[in-house]
């Protein structure tokens, strides 16, 4: 086993978006990066931005398929056995899925929520050892759908949910043994995120029958909000804030609309104001 002195890092899913972006960020913050994806032949991009920001020294790429159990104790293995230590783990890996219960496939719901939950999950379980023996810190990228309930979400937003509760149970039972738990909570983000999804518009309003008017109106209010969204660096600012924070909080947003649009949720009691806010994007 080598050992590093430089504090250590994991980071998932950082082909692209805010996981390429936090990732070079960390580095920059001279954070040794153990920047991780399903496919590394796709890191082109992390490594040309890492060499851009002088920081390409710090940034290892390696495989892990949040989904695949055996990908991930091997992940965890080889970076010990590399690096001798694992200060933080940022869960960023994620998948969305646009569609209502009925018109989707039980499978496709199954997916969802293994990669955005049991994921998380998976990787948490096998990095806690770790992060107890560097006294290091959990941060996970969930969403205000992890919030707030969307419409034609509700595969992805239960997934964020569960995360947050997940992660939030954690916490002071984490912080028992000295580790840190955090969520961060981005709005619309202007990443290959929402390109991923891949979908072909008219044959998703077509597969959704009755629901088509009301899916049209969420996915014009969708993209209108995209248009003004946060760049992904933006939105991976407070990551890097939580990785070196003496006293991380446990919930933080990206932005102050993410901020307010959270904070909706939180002060209603009764859910009045949140069923009356999304209705309205559909009518």
């Amino acid at each position: 086993m080598s050992v590093t002195t430089e504090k250590t890092v994991l980071i998932t899913g950082t082909s692209s978006g805010i996981g390429l972006a936090a990732a070079v960020a960390a580095a920059q913050a001279g954070w040794l990066t153990v920047a991780t994806m399903r496919d590394p032949r796709k890191a082109d991009a992390l490594l040309a931005a890492a060499a851009e920001a002088g920081v390409a020294d710090l940034v290892r790429v390696r495989q892990l398929d949040v989904t695949d159990p055996a990908s991930v104790a091997a992940c965890l293995d080889a970076v010990i056995a590399e690096h001798g230590r694992l200060d933080a783990v940022v869960n960023n890996a994620g998948a969305g899925l646009v569609g209502t219960v009925e018109q989707l496939d039980l499978a496709d719901i199954r997916a969802a929520m293994e990669v955005n939950y049991f994921g998380v999950v998976a990787v948490t379980k096998a990095a806690m050892p770790h992060l107890r023996a560097s006294g290091g810190r959990v941060i996970t990228v969930t969403s205000v759908g992890g919030v707030v309930g969307q419409p034609f979400n509700e595969a992805y937003c239960a997934a964020k949910f569960a995360v947050e509760g997940f992660m939030e149970s954690l916490a002071p039972v984490a912080a028992t043994v000295g580790v840190a738990v955090s969520v961060v909570e981005p709005g619309a983000v202007a990443s290959e995120f929402v390109a991923s999804q891949d979908i072909d518009l008219p044959a998703l309003l077509a597969a959704h029958g009755p629901y088509a008017p009301a899916l049209e109106s969420y996915i014009d209010r969708a993209l209108k909000s995209f248009g003004n969204a946060q760049t992904s660096a933006e939105a991976a600012v407070p990551i890097i804030g939580l990785l070196t924070a003496d006293n991380p909080a446990f919930r933080v947003q990206t932005s102050g609309w993410a901020s307010e649009f959270t904070g909706t949720k939180l002060a209603d009691l009764d859910g009045s104001a949140v069923v009356g806010m999304t209705a309205g994007w559909i009518a």
